[in-house]
């Protein structure tokens, strides 16, 4: 189906860009998308991508808002405290763009919801803040075959890569069990800043242009800043998509 003349004007900006289009912006339109914690980084990961013309965006996550959260997670306002994260941002984003179809789940991502909940997607976008979860959520995507935007940050630092096995390394290939887990000391900055480059990733393999950060890790310092891109490699031994996998 043709853009409709209230998508080309929304859309004009982007789609002057090269390799995007109007085919790169209809894909985007049909394209599914699963964001997994709706937190600092699922706030500006779900805006842009919403902003963007995303088709349809799963946004799953089983908390509320509290007043803690606002100094980095944009999504929400004051008067959100109290209420279900993705209750709240689905009616903040439907009212940024009335076209995108926002499918809250308030679902923790566990070894039993993650498969069901991932299925049916183009991509996922992790935005977890446990170690755990982001394993969990690794594997499922493994099984099913889908790519995976990685995220993380602490202080002024953050980092991400594009995953998906066996063209690339999965999460458990660079970062083990005995990684320390995000601080939860995070200026908006740095969850803002690692969200958008998610968005970008995601928009980038949607469309498919440009180069993904797929087997490569970016890591970013803030404070430097600086901007470091490094080559990683599968793990023949890896006890989720290598030898070891169960």
């Amino acid at each position: 189906m043709v853009l409709s003349s209230d998508e080309l004007e929304r859309y004009t900006r982007q789609m002057g860009l090269p390799d995007w289009g109007e085919d790169g912006q209809e894909r985007l339109r049909d394209a599914r998308v699963f964001i997994a914690g709706a937190g600092g980084l699922g706030s500006a990961v779900a805006l842009y991508l919403t902003a963007a013309g995303v088709g349809r965006i799963t946004l799953c996550d089983p908390d509320t808002v509290e007043l803690s959260n606002l100094n980095r997670q944009v999504l929400y306002s004051t008067s959100d405290i109290g209420r279900g994260k993705v209750t709240a941002a689905s009616e903040h984003l439907v009212s940024l763009n009335p076209a995108a179809a926002i499918v809250p789940q308030s679902y923790r991502i566990d070894t039993d919801s993650a498969p069901d909940l991932v299925a049916g997607h183009d991509i996922a976008i992790d935005c977890l803040d446990t170690l755990d979860a982001r394993f969990v959520l690794n594997r499922a995507c493994i099984a099913l075959g889908i790519p995976m935007v990685y995220g993380a940050v602490s202080g002024f630092t953050g980092q991400l890569s594009l995953i998906h096995p066996p063209t690339t390394p999965c999460l458990e290939c660079f970062i083990s069990d005995k990684s320390p887990t995000e601080m939860p000391q995070v200026p908006g900055c740095t969850a803002g800043m690692i969200g958008s480059l998610q968005a970008t990733e995601a928009i980038k393999y949607l469309i498919g242009i440009g180069r993904t950060l797929a087997g490569r890790l970016l890591v970013v310092d803030g404070m430097g800043p600086r901007f470091d891109v490094l080559e990683i490699e599968r793990d023949p031994d890896c006890p989720a998509c290598g030898n070891r996998a169960e």
